[in-house]
C-alpha cells in the first residue's frame, strides 16, 4: 500500500500546483488500473498576456512547464516503483506520433479520474484553483494507494460562453461535457488548429498550434488571476 498523501507531499514540494490519484475502472487497459495526475499552473503574469492569442513568453513556459512535468512524473513512477508496483510515466517522450500524438491514456482523463477537475466547453480540463491555465502530465500504474480522488463525470461550466466568444476560430460548440460527450461533440479540432497557427504564426512567427485565449479568458482562470493563484492546501 503506497500512502498517498506522503506521495502528493513529495511531489507538490518538487513544483506541481495539484496532485491527484485516480482508479481508472473500466478505462484500465494492460494492467493500468491506477493513474497520478499531475498539474502546474502557468504562471499569472504568462496568462495575463495571452488575452490577445500567444505570446513568446507563453511559447517559452509551454517547454518549461512540459519539462518541469516530465521530471514530476519520472519521479512519481520511480517511487511507485521502490515499493514494489509497475509504473508508466506519461512523459513527452510516452507521445507516440503514429497515434496522433497521443499518450496511451489522455491526460485529461486521468485528471478527471483523480478529481482535479472537469473537461471544459473549450475541451480543455478545468480546474477550481487554475481554471484551464494549467499544463498536465500523468503516471499510469497498478499501484494500491490507501486514498483515491473522488472522479468528475460532469461539466460545472452551466450556462458560460467565455471561452466559445473568445475562439478566434469559432471552435468550440458549447456543448457542456459528460464522461459520453466525446470530444468532437465540445470542439472542432481543425477549426481550433486552423485558427491557433495562424494566429501563432501572426504574433510569433512560429508554424505551431498554440493560441491560449480561450484559458485567458474563462472565468475559473479570471478568479485565480484575482487571487494572485493562491491556493490553500491542506
Amino acid at each position: 500500500m503506497i500512502s498517498a498523501a506522503a506521495l502528493k507531499a513529495l511531489l507538490l514540494e518538487e513544483g506541481a500546483d495539484l496532485v491527484g490519484f485516480g482508479d481508472l475502472g473500466a478505462l484500465a487497459r494492460d494492467g493500468w488500473s491506477r493513474c497520478v495526475a499531475l498539474a502546474v499552473r502557468l504562471p499569472a503574469s504568462t496568462v495575463r498576456g495571452i488575452s490577445h492569442g500567444p505570446t513568446p513568453e507563453y511559447f517559452a513556459q509551454y517547454h518549461a512547464l512540459n519539462a518541469r512535468l516530465d521530471r514530476l512524473a519520472e519521479l512519481a513512477a520511480s517511487y511507485i516503483e521502490a515499493r514494489g508496483f509497475r509504473a508508466l510515466a506519461q512523459s513527452t517522450t510516452a507521445v507516440v506520433e503514429s497515434a496522433g500524438y497521443r499518450t496511451p491514456m489522455p491526460h485529461k482523463t486521468c485528471a478527471t479520474r483523480a478529481g482535479l477537475g472537469w473537461i471544459g466547453k473549450s475541451a480543455l480540463l478545468v480546474t477550481p484553483e487554475f481554471g484551464p491555465a494549467v499544463r498536465l502530465s500523468s503516471v499510469l500504474t497498478d499501484a494500491a494507494f490507501d486514498a483515491l480522488g473522488r472522479p468528475v463525470n460532469a461539466s460545472r461550466c452551466g450556462a458560460c460562453t467565455r471561452c466559445r466568444d473568445a475562439c478566434p476560430g469559432g471552435a468550440i460548440h458549447g456543448a457542456l461535457w459528460d464522461v459520453n460527450v466525446p470530444r468532437e461533440a465540445l470542439v472542432d479540432v481543425e477549426a481550433c488548429r486552423r485558427a491557433a497557427r495562424a494566429l501563432a504564426w501572426e504574433r510569433l512567427g512560429e508554424r505551431i498550434t498554440l493560441c491560449g485565449k480561450c484559458v485567458e479568458a474563462c472565468p475559473y482562470t479570471r478568479k485565480a488571476l484575482a487571487s494572485n493563484g493562491t491556493v490553500q492546501r491542506a
